[in-house]
């Protein structure tokens, strides 16, 4: 028997779907809370290294993933010109049965994961969040937003790095700025175009792309931060196109393809790490409410899969909820969590820096040690 009969979790992103389904699956009652209304993502893509892939096997949708994504084994490294430096063979950090990465769309993938949730038969509550929380030795009366309430026997946070549910438990760490952001376009993916390649000269601190399914990819470009909020989406395509024209190779096909339709994000590298323990009391927090990361390992993800993946065995195999229970998860998860984000900003610093004495494949060979352990 479980140690939980009724969770509630607060965000039905990839953390929350996933966790949801493997509580559901075993019997337990679980709710969703979302606040949004309609459950969309939106964004370009997401690169899913082989420990990420191991937990959504586990969650039971691998194979819709590997039919909507794109698979590779290689990583290239290219100069802004566009000939290639080097070309890596990418660690199975998943075990040697699965690919070493999947490129594929962002909402694709939560449409798998939040369907998936459904048919184990989560309850989900569309445009509900957790406005108050009450607990006591036995369980947490929730509030909710629209003024209902119910009682659980745990909740679990997986708001993301702007938690409610982390403020809600008078949590005060916050997200730190790295002084680096992000643009992100959603395109045609050129023939020939088949691993993520990556370069680090040029008008950006990273020019990079990856591919996505059959005919699409993600492209990205990496600058100093600086407010975008005010551009309006002409404005912000004009500014990558400019960025863009400073590499060559398949970036000039991917150039090209950027005409009006094209959808493009901006977004600050941040970092997170809220100090153990990741629960008060009956509250519990997993994913980008307690650790989040720059993109530079593509780790972040794969973190908060591996939270859900580790949360839902405590739980499911113990049968009474205290604190130790819940400092076990956050055993497991806070050292392995730590160095990734300690690891992700210490290679945003390198490239911020222009460091020549960089140890990267040292790095990187660390990193993929750490996670083909599973966690």
């Amino acid at each position: 028997m479980p140690a939980v009969n009724t969770v509630l979790i607060v965000g039905g992103g990839t953390a929350g779907c996933s966790l949801a389904i493997l509580l559901a699956r075993a019997g337990v009652e679980v709710g969703i809370a979302e606040i949004k209304t309609d459950w969309t993502v939106h964004g370009s893509g997401i690169t899913l290294q082989g420990n990420a892939l191991r937990v959504l096997r586990e969650v039971g949708v691998l194979p819709e993933v590997l039919e909507s994504g794109f698979a590779f084994d290689e990583l290239g490294l290219r100069s802004s010109s566009g000939a290639v430096l080097a070309e890596i063979p990418d660690a199975r950090t998943g075990g040697p049965d699965l690919p070493a990465t999947v490129g594929m769309d962002r909402p694709r993938l939560a449409e798998i994961l939040s369907a998936a949730a459904t048919r184990a038969g989560a309850e989900v509550l569309l445009g509900l969040t957790a406005s108050e929380l009450r607990q006591d030795e036995s369980g947490v009366d929730v509030t909710f937003n629209d003024g209902t309430s119910a009682r659980y026997d745990l909740v679990v946070g997986a708001d993301g790095i702007r938690s409610h549910t982390r403020s809600l438990l008078g949590i005060t760490t916050a997200p730190r700025p790295t002084g680096m952001s992000i643009w992100r376009v959603h395109t045609r993916r050129p023939p020939g175009l088949e691993r993520t390649d990556l370069c680090y000269d040029g008008p950006c601190y990273i020019a990079g792309y990856c591919p996505t399914g059959a005919d699409s990819l993600y492209a990205y470009l990496v600058e100093d931060s600086q407010d975008r909020t005010m551009l309006s989406s002409a404005e912000g395509l004009g500014i990558v196109r400019g960025l863009a024209a400073g590499y060559h190779g398949f970036w000039d096909e991917i150039r090209a393809s950027l005409d009006g339709h094209a959808s493009v994000n901006h977004t600050a590298f941040e970092s997170l790490l809220v100090p153990a323990p990741w629960n008060r009391g009956r509250v519990a927090l997993i994913g980008d409410a307690v650790h989040a990361c720059p993109p530079t390992l593509a780790q972040g993800a794969a973190m908060c899969l591996e939270d859900a993946s580790v949360l839902a065995d405590v739980l499911l195999s113990a049968e009474r909820l205290d604190q130790g229970l819940l400092d076990a998860f956050t055993a497991r998860r806070f050292d392995r969590t730590r160095t990734i984000v300690d690891s992700s900003l210490l290679l945003t610093r390198w490239i911020r820096d222009g460091s020549t004495d960089a140890d990267v494949p040292a790095l990187m060979n660390r990193i993929a040690e750490l996670v083909t352990e599973p966690a």
